[in-house]
């Protein structure tokens, strides 16, 4: 059998072989750029599109027409049609809802009544699970009180799933804008004291920003297109405080408000204000380290010391049962 290998290995296999590998690394490399989704782009894109709705809406309303601009794709008929049945809207705070879907990333009616319709669905889907699963298919034997008592708390978990996973999805993104924030800052500032207008400042910032930060960029971008538009220039600011919810956009976005209204230097404020998250920052990660060693008390507990009892008296305890 090795004889037979070494002999089909001659120089003329050996080059096909190498051959067929560039080949095919080639195409991979080639074809690398294609397969690769970039989410920046698809953002970028999509922000792009909603500046451009803005500019729409603001048209429209100072032309006192009284169409509807709709910012988003109109959600399933199927969906809308049970909200609108069952009046979900009132259920469900409607301002607070939204605020919270902002919050997250999601923009529009779309997924407001989507969010709606799951936070009606969840919990029905939840209470059959747990009337069907365990008590038709395994049987599950106890009273009827503890069985009904089951299905409505699977019913009451299913109801604050939803809410669950929106929070996770709102910390998850300010996480990202947060750890973010100082670099944004030291760029805009470094823009303000070339001259540009805080537009121009934030535009630039949102295409640098955001290969570390998507979420970021696309807050910059939406607060560029609302300077650009809305005809009260506080009320951009207090958007992007609204759709962020961090202490420290809120506060630059303050600054940012009485900067254009006392005139005070932007530079200065600026330069302040990233000292200032960057030593939130600082603040936070030592906070975490000085929480490591609690949080590592009941793993040493459970895991470290029982194997370092066994190994310390497990020969001992070997030699005496030998000795027995």
């Amino acid at each position: 059998m090795m004889d037979f290998l070494i002999g089909a290995l001659n120089v003329k296999t050996l080059t096909m072989l190498f051959a067929a590998v560039a080949a095919a690394a080639t195409v991979l490399t080639l074809a690398m750029p294609l397969v690769l989704v970039n989410p920046l782009d698809k953002r970028m894109r999509a922000v792009a599109l909603e500046r451009e709705k803005i500019r729409q809406r603001e048209r429209e309303r100072l032309s006192q027409e009284n169409q509807k601009v709709k910012l988003r794709q109109t959600p399933k008929q199927y969906v809308q049609t049970v909200v609108d049945r069952f009046n979900l809207s009132k259920w469900v705070g409607q301002e607070e809802a939204r605020l919270k879907l902002v919050q997250a990333g999601y923009r529009g009616q779309a997924p407001y009544i989507t969010y709606l319709f799951v936070r009606m669905v969840t919990p029905v889907a939840c209470f059959l699970f747990a009337l069907i699963y365990p008590f038709v298919i395994l049987k599950f034997d106890q009273p009827a009180t503890i069985k009904l008592g089951i299905c409505f708390f699977a019913a009451y978990i299913g109801m604050q799933l939803p809410l669950l996973l929106l929070k996770n999805k709102i910390k998850r993104r300010q996480l990202s804008i947060k750890r973010a924030f100082p670099d944004t800052l030291d760029l805009l500032l470094i823009c303000v004291e070339s001259g540009m207008s805080i537009e121009a400042a934030f535009r630039k910032v949102s295409d640098e920003v955001g290969t570390q930060s998507v979420a970021l960029a696309e807050e910059l971008m939406l607060t560029t297109a609302e300077l650009s538009y809305l005809p009260d220039r506080r009320q951009a600011y207090e958007n992007l405080g609204k759709r962020t919810d961090l202490d420290g956009v809120k506060s630059v976005c303050m600054a940012l408000q009485q900067s254009e209204r006392y005139g005070t230097p932007l530079a200065t404020m600026l330069r302040v204000m990233a000292q200032e998250n960057r030593d939130m920052r600082m603040a936070e990660a030592e906070k975490k380290a000085a929480g490591l060693p609690p949080k590592l008390t009941v793993p040493m507990i459970l895991f470290f010391l029982p194997v370092l009892f066994i190994v310390i008296l497990g020969p001992a305890a070997i030699k005496v049962m030998a000795l027995q």
